[in-house]
């Protein structure tokens, strides 16, 4: 059963938090506002890409750097020449160019930007993915609510492993372990399910441990995903070849044509991640390249999704933990920046074709509308469905709100 426990990307059992039981909402759904967005993306820029030289251009400035900046289709909109396909599909983007935080460590903010929160050692905050799966999630769903492609993503905290991501290394590959293990066939395989369930029992019974009830849910969603009809939705062999030719060959790209499929099957939450951005060295030389696999990919994303009428039902976000300096190293790289930054918004329900927020002439300070973590956390579950103030105990009682008093940015909500 091991094996199957892989499913979820849960690296074993050592590590089980509380469940269900413990983490009832103190508020009730009727407050949460209707919801905009059935599924969420994120596309996530690990290392921190330099805002300057991919969506807050700062042309003929010292701090501008190497790249030119292009026309998008929104007036006054303009992006880096090497996202020429994004600078296509601009009327669907929300340009928030007044991102600000203080963590500039890169845990810290990887912390801040998938749960809401910065990092506190008394509580194990759940990650925006997870609180999706746990808020709009089905039960007896068949795959996982929450996957995280290419990296493991934040977990889900005091909400319990259940609610963790399932994590796929590779597009390129099948799922591996959603069959049987070799030499056990279907009555084998069930007599050993009644033969755990028979100790789990007996384990619960002599310890009351709550952990039990966690640890059940994870293995009862594995076995109905070993039997999903839905699974091939994992699986881009079935993909057309113009289609996949379209998100370009890279791991990025098939990870993203795979988000689509997975929200397409009923997946609410899936991550993609593009490692590499933490540029401290060759800025321009790897930032170019990296923009070269988010480019097509994301552009396609948001076509694709409009194409099959889910991009009004599909919050699309893209984002690193921070900025990147104006100030270029004698390695031609630059440091980390929290102070001024962007992110970008699509689809369900966001207001496209607008610029929020400004920064100063060389990127370094935000001067207009700054934006905070916790405001763009309010925007993507107020979209979903979920009230950002909806309160929960920690397993040691103190309420804990889905986000940090944020409040959604009211020039992107449609």
């Amino acid at each position: 059963m091991k094996r199957r426990d892989m499913l979820l990307g849960l690296g074993g059992l050592a590590g089980l938090a509380a469940v269900d039981a413990l983490v009832r909402p103190r508020r009730a759904r009727a407050s949460a506002p209707p919801p905009r967005a059935r599924a969420c993306i994120l596309l996530w820029l690990n290392g921190g890409p330099s805002h300057i030289d991919t969506f807050d251009p700062k042309p003929g400035t010292a701090a501008g750097g190497k790249f030119r900046a292009i026309p998008t289709r929104v007036d006054g909109l303009s992006l880096s020449e090497h996202l020429p396909q994004l600078a296509d599909v601009a009327q669907h983007l929300a340009v928030l160019r007044g991102m600000t935080s203080k963590e500039g460590n890169h845990d810290r903010a990887q912390h801040l930007l998938h749960t809401g929160y910065a990092p506190n050692p008394t509580v194990a905050y759940p990650s925006l993915g997870s609180w999706v799966g746990h808020e709009l999630g089905d039960a007896n769903a068949d795959l996982p609510h929450f996957v995280s492609i290419h990296g493991p993503s934040a977990n889900a905290g005091f909400l319990g492993v259940q609610w963790n991501p399932y994590i796929v290394q590779t597009g390129k590959q099948p799922l591996s372990h959603t069959d049987y293990a070799p030499g056990v066939n279907m009555v084998r395989f069930l007599k050993r399910k009644q033969a755990l369930d028979a100790m789990e029992d007996d384990f619960a019974a002599r310890t009351g441990d709550p952990k039990v009830r966690g640890r059940r849910a994870v293995y009862a969603r594995a076995i109905r995903m070993m039997y999903a009809p839905r699974l091939k939705a994992f699986d881009l062999g079935d993909e057309p070849e113009a289609s996949a030719r379209a998100y370009g060959d890279s791991d990025f790209g098939r990870g993203c044509l795979m988000a689509r499929r997975l929200v397409e099957g009923g997946v609410r939450f899936v991550e993609v991640v593009l490692d590499g951005w933490d540029t401290h060295k060759d800025n321009f030389g790897r930032t170019q390249k990296l923009m070269g696999a988010l480019d097509p990919a994301m552009a396609a994303l948001v076509r694709d999704l409009e194409a099959r009428a889910l991009l009004d039902s599909t919050l699309v976000m893209c984002m690193g933990e921070f900025g990147r300096t104006p100030k270029i190293s004698a390695d031609d790289g630059r440091d980390h920046h929290p102070a001024a930054w962007s992110a970008l918004l699509a689809g369900g329900g966001v207001r496209g074709g607008v610029v929020v927020g400004a920064t100063s002439d060389d990127g370094d300070k935000v001067v207009a509308r700054p934006t905070t973590v916790p405001e763009l956390m309010a925007t993507a579950t107020s979209l979903l469905g979920i009230d950002p103030d909806k309160e929960f105990p920690t397993p040691l009682g103190r309420p804990i709100t889905v986000t940090d008093h944020g409040r959604a940015i009211g020039e992107i909500v449609a």
